[in-house]
């Protein structure tokens, strides 16, 4: 059975392992670089970004998770996790963080406003639905959430969400970046790009178990398509060393 790890240095990770063993699956909390060796997909939960990255820099977990993620093995970023994956981060405290990166978009760190501007609203993401069954749309939790604001062209939206009126462009007390003019009616709170999945808001503090089904097929999938083609490369490999030693006549 695959073996799913939780980034487990702040945030969050508690509920991602209790939604998963509701579904009967296996998780495991990842705290150290060699942890990611024993497990075939990843969560990023939700938290705190900064202190998230700091720890994680602490334990030397930076170069471990990019290798992670540049590998292909499937990584699913939620709220603070999102920020982690994005390429590019803006709005974020003086002197920045790191990131793990892997994800080809802009993201913007607590976009929807501070702690008390947190809410809960109906998300709409019909192709999780039609793979997951029931309704089209998804609580969606947002803490502090972060938004995409630009993506690629490899980036599948799978979300997206009204900007609330009272998104500011000024800069606020806990000496973040000013935050730049929003010009456009949405912004993106869940994407996939290949292996990467994203989102803004977090589906483990909800009875809806749905993303996490979403994210485990996804992640099978792709550990079945690299089995698939591990095997296929061993048999090209068998038979040419079946043609190498077929006797010559001269």
């Amino acid at each position: 059975m695959s073996l799913v790890g939780v980034l487990a240095l702040q945030g969050s990770f508690n509920e991602h392992i209790a939604v998963l063993r509701r579904l009967g699956v296996k998780a495991v909390e990842i705290r150290k670089p060699e942890q990611l060796q024993n497990v075939t997909s990843l969560i990023i939960p939700g938290g705190e970004s900064t202190t998230m990255a700091k720890l994680a820099e602490y334990h030397n977990l930076f170069p471990s998770l990019r290798e992670f993620v540049k590998m292909g093995r499937p990584v699913w970023g939620t709220c603070a996790g999102l920020i982690f994956l994005a390429d590019k981060a803006t709005g974020q405290k003086i002197g920045g963080q790191k990131l793990v990166g892997g994800l080809d978009c802009t993201v913007h760190r607590n976009f929807f406003g501070s702690q008390i501007q947190s809410f809960e609203a109906e998300v709409l993401a019909p192709e999780v639905a039609s793979q997951e069954g029931g309704p089209e749309t998804f609580r969606g939790v947002f803490i502090r959430a972060p938004a995409i604001l630009e993506a690629g062209p490899e980036v599948q939206v799978l979300a997206d969400y009204p900007v609330p009126s009272n998104i500011s462009t000024t800069s606020n007390s806990a000496g973040e970046e000013q935050k730049e003019n929003v010009e456009q009616s949405k912004v993106i709170v869940a994407v996939r790009q290949g292996n990467i999945l994203a989102t803004a808001f977090h589906p483990e503090l909800t009875a809806d178990t749905r993303w996490h089904s979403y994210f485990l097929k996804m992640a099978n999938e792709i550990i079945e398509s690299e089995t698939s083609n591990s095997q296929l490369q061993v048999n090209i490999n068998y038979s040419q060393k079946q043609l190498n030693e077929l006797p010559i006549f001269q």
